[in-house]
């Protein structure tokens, strides 16, 4: 038997809001706290997350961007001619993302959503590689490049898989004992929300599930290590969409022509616009703010947000709109779903949670970046514990540069119990 295994679950979409009211999971987690979101999609949090950056610094935000020089886009121009009957239904772009995956050997998530395919070529893709794996970051580390340099054996699910196989999976690397640091990632609940909202009677039931997944999960690893340190966590809530707004042709109703006066990026709840001459620019703005479901962020924000980039790769002019608000139709999709997410961080259902069965945490622990310290911190008490390696492993002076001086002698402080 081990000494020490740290489990840290991420159930995307699984926020603040959902769970405050809910008695998920408090049997087992009874320790919990609200935790800041980023500004951004799961795009955006789940590298924030795994590096314990934010989006200035690892450069993981949005997918698609303007960069017509480096497109790898350029040879599905020709289905522009293909009716919009065919090309806008999601089965035959969720099959065409598949072959373009493998074809131009991307490792992360990708979908080519509902980008017009003669504007196709003007844009690339940001995430080529996987988070979830060491060296899978756009800048810097993550936890997985952590744990490979520490020689500290982990169980990563694999995103390829269902949530049910990789349960299974972990269960058998926990029996092992081969492990001694585990994260687990269930994407199911944000497909789930986005379709029936977050006031369905399905939610209770998913989030049962969860727990109950979770809970024969526990009943193994304490046959097999001693002490289970269990850290429950989101990315983001969810808010269910009661207004659509229809940017697209509001912005087209304009002289200025997309392509030859800008480009823009129609996501869910932003637009994002790059500007080639003065007069699109004048244009759009004044269109922009004429528009009450929204407002344009100024730098001096998108720098607190911590998601401004100088080079304006991901856009020169970020318009997003209020919580509850969806734009459709967008380059995300052609027609509604029921809840969203990406909203500002300071909006009411844009809050995470972390749920612990460990009543001491950091006063620190605020955001969702910072479950990065706890996960370093927890693995390397499992690998002291566990004597993973043998004693007396230092840091390098490069090891030190990429990811800084752990932080495991923080004062803690106590989480409220619920």
């Amino acid at each position: 038997m081990k000494a020490i295994l740290p489990l840290f679950i991420f159930i995307d979409a699984c926020g603040w809001e959902l769970l405050k009211h809910d008695p998920f999971a408090r049997d087992f987690a009874p320790y919990r706290k609200r935790l800041d979101s980023v500004f951004g999609y799961s795009s955006t949090c789940v590298p924030s997350i795994l590096s314990g950056r934010w989006p200035e610094e690892h450069r993981n935000w949005c997918y698609f961007v303007y960069d017509p020089e480096n497109s790898p886009f350029k040879s599905l121009r020709r289905l522009r001619w293909l009716p919009a009957a065919i090309t806008s239904r999601r089965i035959f772009r969720r099959w065409l993302s598949k072959f373009v995956k493998v074809h131009l050997k991307f490792r992360g998530y990708f979908d080519l959503y509902n980008i017009p395919f003669k504007h196709i070529s003007l844009f690339d893709f940001t995430e080529k590689k996987s988070p979830l794996k060491p060296g899978g970051m756009n800048r810097g580390p993550n936890i997985f490049d952590f744990l490979e340099i520490r020689e500290i054996p982990y169980h990563v699910s694999d995103p390829t898989k269902s949530e049910w196989e990789n349960l299974q999976v972990v269960t058998a690397d926990v029996r092992s004992e081969r492990i001694d640091f585990a994260f687990i990632y269930w994407p199911a609940l944000d497909g789930l929300l986005h379709r029936v909202g977050n006031q369905s009677p399905a939610l209770p039931a998913k989030l049962r599930q969860y727990e109950q997944w979770i809970s024969q999960l526990l009943s193994v690893a304490r046959q097999h290590y001693e002490e289970i340190h269990l850290y429950v966590f989101s990315d983001h809530g969810m808010a269910n969409c009661d207004e659509l707004l229809d940017l697209k042709s509001s912005i087209e109703a304009l002289e200025v022509r997309m392509k030859q006066d800008y480009a823009v990026v129609y996501d869910s709840t932003m637009a994002r616009f790059w500007f080639f001459n003065d007069r699109a620019r004048c244009q759009i703005g004044d269109c922009l703010r004429q528009i009450p479901q929204g407002r344009i962020l100024p730098d001096a924000e998108l720098k607190q947000l911590r998601a401004f980039f100088p080079d304006r790769y991901f856009g020169e002019l970020i318009f997003l709109v209020k919580e509850g608000v969806l734009i459709v139709p967008s380059h995300m999709g052609e027609r509604p779903i029921r809840a969203m997410h990406g909203y500002h961080p300071g909006e009411k259902h844009s809050y995470a949670a972390l749920l612990t069965n460990r009543p001491e945490v950091p006063d620190d622990i605020v955001a969702i970046p910072d479950i990065f310290r706890l996960m370093t911190r927890d693995a390397e008490l499992a690998r002291a514990s566990n004597g993973a390696c043998q004693a007396g492993t230092k840091w390098s002076v490069s090891e030190l540069e990429r990811f800084g001086t752990p932080e495991v002698g923080k004062a803690p402080a106590k989480l409220a119990r619920s």
